[in-house]
């Protein structure tokens, strides 16, 4: 649905015309699980995003209406409840929440709510419909954040009410994506800045069709907490070593007898993951594709042997995108355990690499995939 029909879906059923905001989901090029270790990531908007139709309500109600999921929910601002985290409308009530945390005073208020980012799929639609309800909602309250604050808030909502222990990558480049560009995203300094995604690229993105859940409480989780104790062997041997961040692979070889092997390995992938985004940078900027690609393939052997995140199917998917003429490099994306496998293609390549990613993953596996071909995109934004 694009603005206008839902500028005209939201007019018609709530009798006021709406102003639109929209936030786009997002894939991480490079550096995964690095965010909540303090690490460096290189995660690009892309463009597939939420759309919100907003307008003010006379009462303290906030109603939301899912196009894609035909579906309304109405929620006293008054008492939000702590009970819909399993529900798509915990998202917006969680990021509600949060801003009232934050100490933003909010209006009533309707939001018609749409989308074209997949579900589940390891492109951040949670994020891309939090940063879109938090835009929406302070815009509705006359206040203004930074798209940092705004990515700590969303973050806050998908932490502390959704309950999935995420750091803040895919809330920050929501709200912060450029262009034109990756992100080479600080998430200790919390600062960014900008590789070159030249424009005869696109991000190709094959979705295995495995399912993955980082509220679950399973896997996700405990990935994170091996990283928290390898993190707390190697800052019981150096004092100054708070996140994983400040550590190098020589600390690690050292502490690998005070952490469990699947510590070592789970270190050692975030250690590596965060360099290869600082290579990954000067690379874009030199403009070596070619090594470029070589690196996303290095990031997926790390992440399927050390992190052991991966499956046989996106396995699969990056061992035939990687053969593919004109792709450079494929690598699974995203949180890991399913999900998306992204890979850098030639735009001229790129209708035959599809076709040749659908045909021999089906062939292999008997899945039938779902592709995008992406550009990338700016983050959050009022559509005018």
């Amino acid at each position: 649905m694009d603005a206008a029909e839902l500028r005209a879906t939201h007019e018609q059923a709530e009798g006021s015309a709406p102003r639109v905001f929209r936030a786009p989901g997002r894939v991480n090029l490079v550096g995964e699980h690095t965010d909540y270790s303090g690490g460096f990531c290189m995660p690009a908007a892309i463009d597939f995003e939420t759309k919100i139709a907003a307008s003010p309500r006379a009462d303290r109600t906030l109603k939301l209406r899912s196009i894609e999921f035909d579906e309304t929910v109405e929620v006293d601002l008054g008492a939000l409840p702590m009970d819909r985290q399993g529900h798509w409308s915990g998202y917006c009530i969680g990021t509600a929440w949060a801003l009232r945390e934050a100490g933003i005073e909010l209006p009533a208020a309707a939001l018609t709510i749409t989308g074209d980012v997949p579900l589940g799929a390891g492109l951040s639609s949670s994020a891309s419909l939090e940063v879109a309800t938090a835009t929406a909602l302070l815009a509705l309250a006359g206040r203004s954040m930074p798209g940092s604050e705004i990515a700590r808030v969303c973050q806050s909502a998908e932490n502390d009410y959704v309950g999935a222990p995420v750091g803040i990558m895919d809330q920050f480049v929501s709200a912060n994506g450029k262009a034109g560009s990756a992100l080479i995203l600080d998430t200790r300094a919390l600062t960014f800045d900008l590789a070159p995604i030249p424009s005869h690229l696109r991000l190709v993105i094959a979705n295995s069709m495995v399912k993955h859940s980082l509220a679950d409480g399973g896997a996700y989780a405990t990935r994170r907490r091996e990283v928290e104790e390898g993190t707390a062997a190697l800052n019981a041997y150096r004092y100054d070593i708070g996140l994983l961040r400040d550590a190098t692979l020589e600390d690690l070889e050292i502490c690998e007898g005070k952490m469990s092997p699947e510590a070592f390995k789970r270190c050692r992938h975030v250690i590596t993951d965060s360099q290869r985004v600082v290579d990954g940078l000067a690379l874009l900027r030199a403009g070596d594709i070619v090594a470029f690609g070589k690196l996303l393939n290095d990031a997926h052997r790390s992440y399927r042997d050390d992190f052991e995140a991966s499956c046989a199917e996106c396995d699969i998917l990056a061992e035939i995108g990687q053969a593919q003429p004109g792709c450079y490099g494929s690598r699974l994306t995203g949180g890991g355990f399913g999900g998306c496998v992204v890979s850098v293609v030639e735009a001229d390549a790129s209708e035959a690499f599809e076709a040749a990613i659908k045909a021999e993953y089906l062939a292999r596996t008997g899945i039938a995939a779902q592709v995008y071909v992406c550009s990338t995109a700016d983050g959050a934004s009022e559509l005018v």
